[in-house]
């Protein structure tokens, strides 16, 4: 359950699932989270209201110091709608900005505040839409009810991004998508990257991608081109911003694309849920709708100046993130590195002898301040190995230390380079609650050595289950493999015990284990 700190009559816009305090009432019951949404009253003293405002900030922070454990989502003020007669009057807006700077300092020290501005949302809409004084002064409803159904999708897209979750992959086209032109017909001078318009159109456009592929998002071609074409753009056109190392994977073909895109899901292990395509030709974006329905496809502008639109679009709906944590910035590199890992593999026919040539360092250690926004950010989005698919916030996890728990976590790296941290096991009194890895670590022992480890600092019975989901079947038998007893089975979930001084804890001697 939600609890809401309001001033208004908000309840419409929010739906089912929470539970409201009294207009400006900041008792503070107990709750899952909290969201606090005040908005700016309608008076015309101005100098009132500005004070009306800063009471608002104290307010709020007697709140968020009586939340130490819970989420707490906090809109911030918007000055739409303020009227003031003389037009150097900044007493109001001055106490909305003193009001906004209150809420960020907050969020810059506790982790479990977290800020919307709803500017992003009330700047969609002319004034004139936004208001409904028959309402605001009937009902004290301060924005127009036909609003509900888009502020209830924002706000829905504003929770995932806090949640961390988002696609992984954005699959991307050449011609007239990249750059203006066709490649094969126009040269690799003839295609349009820079200059006026429309080539700056395509420029931006680039720069943005480049933006989208540092915060973490993998960037993948899929183009019907010859690839000594393309190499030679990469190579003679210095007003090409995305270069080929900045692509996890490419299929530069002139193979259809749905099966492009399934060579690419496999290639990348990642679900074609993950994956968004963008392509300028109507007709293969349709192919992809038809045979891969997983697969987001947006629209395409008509016009290189409605990439700028597009561009927004995609943060919007795909892949914006609340906050970016270092193993998103490094996932290009590490999906390279798996390449090459792929690359050395095939050199093996003994996989213990693979493995063993990856020289794997594994660094298991308690959950830190440090780590807890990726560990949840981990809980939100692993879905294929994952044995209870349970999903916690930051807010969530500290709790569960507050009352005892173990949160481990697993850090991988081999000679090709560093996985990050990809493992997380949650032990409450001798309680596996939640035992995942990211799914490109599997494959190579590690998720054995990693629990077996962790095993070894505790003494008498542990208890475990596993709750099946669409996705997670590939671990349906994982504790039976490791040697636990099942004791109770529904097609729910199925729970299970082991003795840890009965249990076989060693462990492949390639890994080089340190844990803290």
């Amino acid at each position: 359950m939600t609890y809401v700190f309001r001033n208004n009559t908000i309840e419409q816009f929010l739906g089912s699932g929470y539970q409201f305090s009294g207009y400006d009432d900041i008792v503070v019951p107990q709750a899952d989270e909290y969201l606090w949404w005040y908005q700016v009253p309608i008076h015309f003293d101005n100098l009132r209201l500005a004070e009306e405002v800063r009471m608002y900030a104290q307010k709020l922070q007697f709140v968020i110091e009586q939340i130490s454990n819970k989420t707490i989502y906090v809109f911030t003020l918007d000055a739409t709608g303020v009227r003031t007669i003389e037009a150097s009057d900044t007493n109001v807006v001055t106490a909305i900005n003193e009001f906004n700077e209150v809420v960020y300092n907050a969020a810059s020290k506790k982790s479990n505040v977290k800020v919307l501005r709803i500017s992003e949302f009330l700047r969609q809409y002319a004034e004139k839409d936004l208001f409904d004084y028959r309402y605001c002064l009937t009902a004290q409803m301060p924005y127009n009810p036909q609003l509900i159904r888009p502020f209830q999708s924002w706000w829905n897209r504003k929770k995932a991004e806090i949640a961390q979750q988002r696609k992984k992959c954005l699959v991307l086209d050449l011609d007239n998508t990249l750059w203006g032109g066709i490649l094969g017909e126009d040269g690799v001078e003839g295609i349009l990257l820079s200059g006026g318009y429309p080539g700056k159109a395509f420029h931006l456009w680039q720069e943005g991608l480049k933006e989208l592929q540092k915060s973490g998002v993998m960037l993948a071609i899929c183009s019907k081109n010859n690839i000594s074409d393309v190499e030679e753009v990469w190579a003679q056109r210095d007003d090409m911003l995305l270069q080929k190392s900045d692509f996890v994977a490419m299929r530069i073909n002139w193979q259809d694309k749905a099966t492009n895109i399934r060579e690419l899901s496999d290639e990348l292990n990642i679900g074609l849920d993950s994956m968004v395509f963008v392509d300028d030709n109507p007709t293969e974006r349709e192919l992809i709708k038809q045979q891969l329905p997983e697969i987001a496809v947006p629209d395409f502008p008509s016009q290189p100046y409605g990439l700028m639109g597009l561009y927004k679009d995609l943060i919007t709906n795909y892949f914006g993130v609340y906050r970016i944590t270092q193993e998103d910035r490094a996932k290009t590199e590490q999906y390279k590195a798996n390449t090459q890992r792929r690359q050395q593999q095939a050199a093996f026919t003994n996989m213990e002898d693979y493995l063993q040539s990856l020289e794997m360092k594994l660094r298991i250690e308690k959950v830190s301040d440090a780590t807890l926004q990726r560990v949840a950010q981990l809980t939100q989005k692993t879905n294929q190995f994952n044995l209870t698919t349970r999903r916690y916030t930051e807010a969530d996890i500290r709790q569960m230390l507050e009352e005892g728990a173990d949160v481990w976590t697993l850090t991988v790296a081999d000679k090709f380079g560093d996985y990050g941290l990809t493992g997380v096991l949650i032990i409450k009194n001798n309680n596996i609650d939640t035992f995942l890895m990211s799914c490109r670590v599997l494959g190579k022992g590690v998720e054995n050595a990693f629990i077996l480890s962790v095993l070894k600092r505790y003494n008498g019975k542990i208890h475990a289950e596993y709750i099946p989901t669409l996705k997670n079947t590939q671990v349906a038998d994982l504790y039976d493999r490791f040697g636990f007893t099942k004791h109770a089975e529904s097609d729910e979930k199925k729970n299970y015990i082991a003795y840890i001084s009965q249990m076989d804890l060693s462990v492949k001697p390639y890994f080089e284990i340190e844990i803290n």
